[in-house]
């Protein structure tokens, strides 16, 4: 069966065609002719695509093969060229070559015209194959992305796709107009050279690597590379992914098992260490009230021992913030009064060469949030601005109403309405735009490594947001900070047991309480503080003896335990001697609130729960709630 062939005929003489026509039927072929006699006539035939082969005479009257052929290449087309002709002599011949025609053939011999014409199909299905396949590597090595170059062994990158661009922001002229090693980190230059020496070497295995470059735009980009060498061709070849957001996801990692770890040991250390402050804050309440109102000598001194017990206890509760283990206790707050509270403690944490001045309006409005976290936001913007002055500075803190409208709302990521601002400014050093856009992101920091964690900020975002609040951050660098808080102004009175923590209280009562603590100096403590209130007080250092006062007392109004003991927790004690009386009224006391026993308690019923460590007021305001809601 004859094989289709169509083919543009280049030629005047029609008898001329006809031999060609002749000759390739003889050879099997079933051509298909079109003869063209112009170059008008061959741009047109070139319109219409499916040529198998071109063949044209050398000479027409008004036009050639070398005229045919430029048309034919101009157009793209690398259809199979080849001429005939009557008479070509071999510098003619050479001529046709170097023009590009794949074979010349006189007339007179067109027997070699099926030959040279099934030899240049065959060729050129192959040319089109490999035409195909790097077609295919090109379109892999300009869309793949990750980065590929070609590198010499004199270190200067020979060619590289478009991902370097899109990774780095370099142009390719860029990158190949100097060493690459250049724009690779100093730390690592001296790693990366010793891997290209390698490879220069010869070794024959791929190898693998990390390191990092600078990118345009003054980042830095960690890149995890394979390449391997080609000693022949003095090349390198190399692919590269961008890592760096696994870098950052690896090194956040880190911190979160970091901190996760120090949160399980402050969880695990704060029942006890709970337990030692409240004795602390309780004995240190007991002797102060029972000093001479003119000895205030000893009065500061134990307030100063107070103090230390409560700066322990704020940062046990950080410890537990960080990791997600702290009880949150959400109440009417006066913000004003927050602040006011934690200022001597803030003029000790910023140091002497800091100038720290707190202001407020003369009326501010309440806020509903956790007490002590609120402290921890102020604490972590004091703490930030005092790192931005290492030299000293002024710090102001001012608390004012805000009633926020339109873009001002828009700005601060809130509603419109009323707010309590929290405004925190520094002289220091102020920060960038780069760097504003990230100060809220988990484990981000500018501090060296060993001198910040990245959750400050971070904690104050979460809790801000948790309130309902948004911030506002002005800074430029050189000039200072500015952060204003926005916490969403409530309309109810403070609630805020702070004011009078340390005050003496005479709160007290008649009932009984089944005091049950396995601390003893702290078991000691409670039960002489609500002893001297009035209360008949049973103490148990175990369940098991409680269960055994519970069953023999004759009147029991209050079993108050600790939640976390030894042979059994404060939940199952506390249920089952409720079974046996079903009007005694629970208060739990707990410092390790990751505990299972502590939970599924509801943070909000403050008569059922208190957290330790806590001041003698804080103990007898608690049992006194808890004893009333009984008649409630």
């Amino acid at each position: 069966m004859s094989a289709p062939l169509r083919v543009l005929l280049v030629e005047d003489t029609p008898s001329d065609a006809k031999l060609v026509e002749r000759s390739l039927r003889a050879a099997g072929f079933a051509p298909e002719i079109e003869r063209v006699e112009d170059q008008e006539a061959l741009q047109a035939a070139l319109d219409r695509q499916g040529w198998d082969i071109v063949i044209s005479d050398w000479s027409l009257p008004t036009f050639g093969a070398v005229a045919a052929l430029e048309v034919v290449r101009g157009r793209g087309l690398e259809v199979p060229f080849l001429i005939v002709s009557g008479t070509i002599g071999e510098e003619t011949a050479v001529a046709a070559l170097r023009a590009g025609a794949q074979d010349f053939l006189l007339k007179d011999k067109l027997a070699r015209l099926g030959p040279a014409v099934e030899r240049e199909l065959r060729e050129g299905r192959v040319r089109a194959e490999l035409r195909r396949r790097q077609e295919e590597v090109e379109r892999f090595f300009n869309l793949s992305l990750d980065l590929l170059c070609i590198s010499g062994f004199d270190g200067y990158l020979k060619r590289v796709n478009g991902a370097w661009q899109a990774t780095l922001g370099w142009m390719a002229e860029e990158l190949l107009a100097e060493p690459w090693m250049e724009r690779i980190h100093p730390d690592d230059r001296g790693a990366t050279a010793g891997v290209f020496d390698r490879l220069r070497a010869g070794t024959s295995k791929p190898l693998s690597f990390e390191n990092r470059w600078r990118a345009k735009d003054g980042a830095t980009r960690h890149l995890l590379w394979t390449a391997v060498a080609f000693p022949d061709e003095q090349r390198v070849y190399a692919a590269a992914r961008d890592i760096t957001d696994r870098k950052r996801a690896e090194q956040e990692l880190l911190q979160a098992q970091k901190m996760e770890a120090i949160g399980r040991l402050a969880g695990g250390v704060a029942h006890d260490f709970n337990n030692m402050l409240a004795v602390i804050l309780a004995v240190s309440d007991i002797v102060q009230s029972s000093l001479p109102e003119q000895d205030t000598t000893t009065r500061e001194d134990i307030e100063e021992i107070a103090a230390a017990a409560r700066r322990g206890a704020a940062l046990t509760r950080q410890l537990l913030a960080f990791s997600r283990r702290q009880v949150i206790n959400p109440r009417v707050l006066a913000l004003d009064a927050v602040v006011t509270g934690v200022e001597k403690m803030l003029r000790r944490v910023i140091g002497e060469d800091v100038e720290l001045s707190v202001s407020s309006a003369s009326e501010v409005g309440a806020i509903e949030a956790d007490a002590g976290q609120v402290e921890q936001v102020v604490l972590n913007l004091v703490v930030n601005a005092r790192d931005a002055m290492p030299s000293g500075g002024e710090l102001s803190i001012d608390v004012r109403d805000a009633d926020l409208e339109g873009a001002a709302a828009a700005h601060a990521g809130v509603g419109p309405g009323p707010y309590v601002a929290l405004r925190v400014t520094d002289t220091g050093c102020g920060m960038d735009a780069p760097t504003m856009a990230r100060i809220f992101e988990p484990f981000f920091t500018t501090k060296e490594v060993g001198k910040g964690t990245g959750l400050g900020l971070s904690m104050v975002f979460g809790v801000v947001k948790q309130t309902g609040g948004g911030i506002v951050v002005r800074s430029e660098v050189g000039r200072g900070t500015t952060f204003e808080v926005y916490f969403p102004r409530v309309s109810a009175e403070p609630t805020d047991d702070a004011a009078g923590a340390g005050a003496p209280t005479s709160v007290g009562g008649t009932e009984t309480v089944l005091l049950v603590e396995d601390d003893e100096q702290l078991r000691a403590v409670v039960r002489k503080v609500l002893a001297a209130r009035g209360y008949a007080v049973l103490e148990a250092r175990t369940a098991r003896a409680a269960l055994d006062l519970a069953k023999g007392a004759r009147a029991l109004h209050l079993l108050l335990t600790d939640l976390v003991m030894p042979e059994m927790d404060g939940r199952t004690l506390a249920e089952q001697i409720v079974a046996e009386r079903p009007g005694l009224r629970v208060l739990y006391m707990s410092g390790y609130t990751e505990h299972p026993a502590t939970r599924g308690l509801e943070p909000s019923a403050r008569d059922h729960f208190i957290e330790k460590p806590f001041t003698p007021a804080e103990i007898a305001r608690a049992v006194r709630r808890a004893l009333d809601a009984r008649r409630g």
